[in-house]
């Protein structure tokens, strides 16, 4: 027993007392809302300590003082958060928060412009909310907030911009900024304009990118995390093409599964093409019927708390691969399983990519696909993967040549995209495949993030018959009772 201002507490008071002094019991009244979760209003989400869920403040701030560590002495770097883009006159796209910013500050809203600097750390500027902005959008995270929930050093309204930010530019030799958010509010700034007209301004991705590429335990858990919901739901997808084999209802089926797992969106419009669609690298339409015997090619990825995952399958929705589908299909997971093997600390996915094309150039021609070898891009126009992480295509900075890393994240995803027009054995026309997995380099050698999602044939095969007959009966029998109603 514990006395608190002359009362006696028992322990079950003590217990209530301690979780409200800790935050961990409030009234939606008390708690401050800025405008994203916060470990106070959303404590299903992140816990104690952290800014964003599953990263913590302490990570945040390692992270600055990481890109710090690159940063030219006397160099300034402004990273703009990413801007708001309309569909029409009223009505916003979704709004997804820029990588770069996102990394540095863990604020997920839009109108703000953060700045590193060696001689002060973070400063951030942010948006001043009107009465009117509240009641139509909601509250915002401000100065406050900066200074509290995202731990910059200093902080200022929007307001101050001009004259705080063009001091700290006069007083810098070289300037970095991410071009792709750039925002006139400071490119506009006579003293920004001098150091341009000099070529002393140039873009902060050769440093953030260097900073993003290796990933930290927490981001992995996070990367793991995405990867397995877009694993689960393709596998429920893949069940559900039996009984319904409609692109845009496979597409529909996908997210569905992504988002009850935990998703907060998708990583990119899902690719669902059937028959010769397959063949159209990043088709997304998806709004035709897969012929009966035909493949489904879908290239899928969700959005895990800012981390994502890109996964490929390709099968028959019918049940059964035709043999000529599963010879060339073979090739491509044959290709799949010998790139993976080779990701290890050493190698490049410019050589990864190079023995793929070998393999795969040396197995068209054995088909009689591949008449010459300059026609091979005409089949296979991509490369054998890239990095992913916060974007699909993470890092695009850091090059295919450089040698891969414990912590570094890439896609493996041979392919085959033949057109319905290509001068070829006329049976081959109009058929696409890949087969993507995610691989994890390790101190001795990988982890495939998407190993769980079934690639061979019998699985595929087994998967669709087993349990796709049993959705087609269900799906009959729902459709038999509300015909008697």
């Amino acid at each position: 027993m514990q006395i608190f201002r002359g009362k006696l507490l028992n322990n079950t008071s003590l217990r209530l007392f301690n979780q409200v002094a800790r935050g961990r019991l409030y009234s939606t009244k008390n708690v401050r809302d800025i405008g994203q979760p916060t470990a106070a209003t959303h404590p299903h989400l992140l816990k104690e300590g952290e800014i964003t869920p599953g990263i913590t403040s302490e990570e945040y701030v390692s992270r600055r003082k990481k890109l710090l560590e690159l940063l030219p002495e006397k160099s300034l770097a402004i990273v703009a958060a990413a801007q708001v883009n309309m569909m029409n006159e009223v009505v916003p796209y979704n709004f997804r928060q820029d990588a770069d910013y996102l990394y540095i500050t863990g604020c997920q809203q839009p109108g703000g412009i953060a700045v590193l600097g060696h001689d002060f750390g973070l400063c951030m500027f942010m948006p001043e909310a009107s009465p009117q902005d509240v009641t139509w959008q909601g509250e915002v995270a401000g100065v406050d907030a900066a200074l509290d929930i995202f731990k910059a050093e200093q902080s200022y309204p929007m307001s101050k911009l001009n004259e705080i930010l063009k001091n700290m530019i006069e007083n810098s030799s070289t300037l970095f900024h991410n071009k792709y958010t750039a925002k006139p509010t400071y490119t506009s700034l006579q003293a920004f304009q001098k150091l341009a007209s000099r070529g002393k301004v140039m873009d902060l991705s050769m440093y953030t990118h260097e900073a993003r590429w290796v990933k930290s335990p927490a981001e992995l858990k996070l990367m793991r995390d995405s990867a397995s919901i877009g694993c689960q739901a393709l596998l429920q997808t893949i069940i559900y093409s039996k009984a319904f084999p409609y692109e845009n209802m496979l597409s529909a089926k996908v997210e569905y599964e992504c988002r009850t797992r935990g998703a907060e969106r998708m990583a990119f419009n899902p690719v669902v093409g059937g028959g010769p669609n397959g063949s159209v690298i990043h088709y997304s339409r998806n709004d035709q019927k897969v012929k009966d015997g035909d493949l489904v090619l879908m290239d899928i990825g969700c959005e895990r708390h800012g981390y994502v995952s890109d996964l490929t399958r390709s099968w028959p929705p019918c049940g059964s691969f035709s043999p000529m589908h599963a010879d060339l299909y073979d090739l491509i997971l044959e290709t799949n399983k010998e790139c993976i093997k080779l990701c290890r600390p050493g190698a490049s996915l410019r050589e990864i990519h190079n023995i793929s094309v070998e393999k795969l150039r040396k197995g068209f021609k054995e088909r009689g696909i591949l008449k010459n070898d300059r026609s091979y891009h005409q089949l296979n126009p991509t490369s054998i993967g890239h990095y992913l992480g916060m974007d699909v295509h993470d890092c695009s900075a850091i090059t295919y040549d450089r040698t891969l890393k414990p912590g570094v994240v890439v896609t493996i995803e041979p392919g085959v995209y033949i057109p319905t027009n290509y001068n070829g054995p006329e049976r081959y026309g109009g058929i696409g495949i890949r087969i993507e997995d995610e691989v994890l380099i390790t101190e001795s050698g990988h982890e495939v993030l998407t190993g769980s999602l079934p690639k061979e044939i019998n699985h595929l095969e087994s998967l669709l018959n087993d349990y796709g007959s049993g959705r087609m009966s269900e799906t009959s029998n729902m459709m038999q009772a509300a015909s008697s109603l």
